[in-house]
């Protein structure tokens, strides 16, 4: 049974949107994109990065590697994937969607994060997934060492390498890593597959088996999408009719795709906005995914907006449909969707996809790279060389230090930050100089280096909330570093519309990465401080708050005087 999809929309957008749906039909787009014709978006190397169209096909050829790893996993008691961005998100989804409270996501390398997963764990009867495209990603390289070390030290050196599988492209190190390990086993992801177009291939599905899911099922019930998005007019195309709608949007200054869920699929919005970030923000524009705002009324939104509520057809919260109606009411652009089953969560991962690829192709820009993304890496590559030479983290200075509680930013909104305070200086003052900042269709987002747990986020929300509601502008939250392979790369790439408060912290507890010269500290640290020099290079409104060793004490501090 398909998803089904309903959208509505403004007067000014309608008529553009018609105006788009006829000249796709005149040019036979949709067919082009299917040819894998790189002329569809920029015609650089769009072509080499079409795989996914086809990856539904390829592995129901192959559904025995699914049934078999199924079979031959089910005697550990918990699973971990070790992964990042396009490796870890669809894992994490279906984990979270599926109720599979033994499997579990790793994408942080705040030591405090590892060290509660490690105590959760009994390490004789865990399996760990190493997932990696290009096998040479930092962070899940770091978790393969650290908890390779740890299931070595438990049952012994020759028996680790059977506690592990790999998922990455043919040749690569993490192969060769694999192979000299002993991993139970290695899976090859398709190399014209981008990782955040990768839900449908080993790469989502093999930790879906290992979980438990009817792997070969889901991918029949993701086909019927796929073959609704070969649909030549594009009017009966829900891929395509979607992707108009995101590309117009943002087009007309609709930049701010605001989603929301029923409760039963909430963690599907983390997956968009990777998906989506990372596809369409870059060379100064970007369509800015906005995922966990709570439902407002109409009239505390700007023109900004489009929205998108995905809900499963049995929910448990109908009360969610009565604010969506009254903004499509209010006028607003609003694309609705019903997933018939949980397993047809498949579907919305294609339309999606398809939908990305078609709002690419109407921004006029490459979704399938993500020239910002390294960035950030570089930064922080130069900071742990020179704490693996000198044994020491660059030296720094805080403009401004308020009991414990320090403040970092560059030079020249700083002097913006001092001439709004008046030469009344104060931790207070700062931060309402910052937030002073945030204009009309604007965006705040709320990036913290620290530990993804429930007290935690819900302080950050609370923050949010609260800036939410005085400003009445989007508000996203992200917690580093999962957020540099998702959204980071639109919050450097795309337009200079959004205002960053980053979130630092000492870390409690630390320990050495195996095999290296520094420890996940200092990783998190190079992280944080590189993907922040990155925003103030690209002339971002960004303040870093570095709130010592009590981290509660200054999340509630930063709270109370927001």
């Amino acid at each position: 049974m398909l998803n089904q999809m309903t959208y509505s929309l403004p007067e000014d957008l309608k008529k553009t949107f018609q105006t788009k749906l006829d000249e796709w039909q005149t040019d036979d787009l949709i067919a082009r994109i299917w040819e894998k014709e790189a002329a569809v978006w920029t015609g650089d190397d769009e072509n080499r990065w079409l795989g996914w169209l086809d990856i539904i096909e390829t592995e129901l050829n192959d559904p025995e590697k699914y049934r078999a790893v199924r079979a031959d996993t089910e005697g550990f008691a918990d699973a971990v994937l070790l992964g990042m961005g396009g490796s870890s998100l669809c894992p994490e989804v279906l984990a979270e969607t599926f109720g599979k409270k033994n499997f579990h996501v790793l994408d942080s390398t705040v030591p405090a994060q590892i060290k509660t997963l490690d105590e959760r764990l009994d390490l004789e009867k865990t399996l760990f997934i190493v997932a990696s495209k290009s096998g040479s990603t930092l962070e899940p390289n770091t978790f393969k060492q650290y908890f390779y070390r740890r299931v070595a030290e438990t049952v012994g050196e020759e028996a680790a390498g059977k506690h592990f599988i790999a998922i990455t492209d043919p040749g690569s190190k993490l192969q060769n890593v694999a192979e000299r390990d002993g991993f139970r086993h290695i899976f090859f992801g398709e190399p014209s597959v981008g990782g955040r177009f990768s839900a449908l291939t080993v790469f989502g599905m093999i930790p879906g088996a290992v979980m438990g899911l009817d792997v070969e099922t889901f991918l029949q019930n993701a086909r019927e999408m796929a073959e609704e998005c070969r649909r030549e007019d594009p009017s009966k195309n829900p891929g395509a009719l979607l992707g108009l709608i995101l590309g117009l949007g943002q087009l007309s200054g609709r930049d701010k795709l605001t989603i929301f869920t029923s409760p039963e699929i909430y963690d599907l919005g983390a997956w968009l906005e990777q998906l989506i970030a990372e596809s369409t923000g870059k060379h100064g524009i970007s369509i800015i995914p906005i995922d966990g705002e709570p439902i407002a009324k109409p009239f505390d939104y700007g023109n900004d907006r489009v929205f998108a509520y995905l809900k499963l057809k049995e929910t448990a919260d109908e009360s969610q449909d009565e604010k969506v109606l009254l903004l499509e009411d209010s006028g607003f652009p609003v694309v609705r969707v019903e997933l018939a089953d949980r397993m047809n969560l498949g579907q919305e991962f294609f339309r999606w996809e398809f939908a990305t690829a078609v709002a690419g192709a109407v921004m006029e820009i490459n979704p399938f790279n993500q020239p910002d993304v390294e960035s950030a890496k570089v930064e922080a590559r130069k900071i742990t060389d020179e704490y693996e030479k000198t044994g020491e983290l660059p030296g720094e200075k805080a403009f401004f230090e308020e009991d414990g509680i320090k403040l970092f930013s560059g030079k020249e909104y700083v002097a913006q930050l001092d001439a709004f305070t008046g030469g009344e200086r104060s931790l207070k003052k700062y931060l309402e100089a910052h937030l002073a900042h945030i204009q009309e269709n604007d965006y705040f987002a709320l990036l913290a280096y620290i530990e993804m747990n429930e007290e935690n986020r819900r302080l950050l929300e609370e923050i949010r909330e609260k800036v939410f509601r005085e400003k009445l502008e989007a508000t996203a939250l992200g917690f580093g570093p999962r957020f540099l392979h998702s959204t980071g790369q639109a919050y450097k790439g795309g337009a200079n519309n959004g205002v960053f408060l980053q979130i630092t912290a000492d870390d409690a507890v630390d320990f050495p990465v195996p095999e290296q010269d520094y420890t996940f500290g200092v990783v998190k640290q190079a992280q944080a401080r590189g993907d922040f020099q990155v925003l103030l290079d690209r002339g971002r409104r960004a303040l870093r708050v570095h709130l010592g060793p009590n981290l509660k004490e200054g999340l509630q501090k930063i709270l109370e005087i927001i």
